[in-house]
């Protein structure tokens, strides 16, 4: 009788080994998001990001061209991908614009501020003028589409009634730097537990009830 041990082997195998390639790009990156929030992004080398992914260096450039191709990677997962689905949920919302404004700030908190993720809004703040090409790419990826996600949000609630008419281009910094500060936060004070009575989503809520109250039309 042939030994079969081998064709029953195999197939098992090389399907493990794909699945195992399928994976290695996630890894990276969460390897890379990992390492970039620890040490910097400048002070990050791709052999380590490589390591902790278990790959080799050479697997990681199979991937990505280079360390800030991989960075923007990074952004784009983290950060940019969060849009569609945000833009959907904001097209369907039933309630208030307040209510809404809520959602949206609880909503990045929850997705995005509370995980290793804010420190990519650090990382890019602190390391800018070193590396121009990942911050234009941050601008056009993250910047942009959320200064008009936060804008469309306040016109809806000027055109509903429930706020006064003002200038919504504006007025977005003052939700945008609320999400900046908590980031920076996180990834300084907060993460040597310094101030500890800092409640991050209690301030958040203080926040935007502080802003409402200047924008509401009554």
């Amino acid at each position: 009788m042939p030994n079969t041990s081998s064709l029953t082997h195999e197939p098992a195998t090389a399907h493990k080994r794909e699945r195992r390639k399928e994976a290695r790009p996630q890894e990276l990156l969460d390897a890379a998001l990992s390492l970039f929030v620890e040490k910097g992004f400048a002070a990050a080398r791709v052999e380590e990001v490589a390591k902790l992914a278990g790959v080799s260096k050479g697997t990681l450039f199979l991937y990505f061209n280079s360390k800030e191709d991989l960075f923007k990677e990074v952004i784009r997962r983290n950060l940019a991908d969060h849009f569609p689905a945000w833009n959907q949920e904001f097209d369907e919302f039933q309630g208030s614009t307040v209510d809404m404004v809520h959602y949206a700030m609880q909503s990045w908190w929850e997705r995005i501020g509370n995980t290793t993720a804010s420190g990519i809004t650090k990382l890019v703040t602190s390391e800018a003028s070193n590396f121009p090409d990942v911050v234009q790419f941050y601008e056009a990826e993250v910047i942009r589409p959320g200064h008009a996600m936060f804008q469309k949000i306040l016109q809806r609630g000027i055109d509903s009634g429930e706020f006064k008419s003002f200038d919504t281009d504006n007025a977005v910094f003052s939700l945008v730097s609320v999400v900046v500060f908590l980031s920076m936060w996180k990834h300084s004070l907060g993460a040597c537990t310094a101030y500890s009575m800092f409640q991050p989503e209690t301030f958040l809520r203080h926040h935007v009830d502080a802003l409402m109250h200047g924008w509401l039309s009554k």
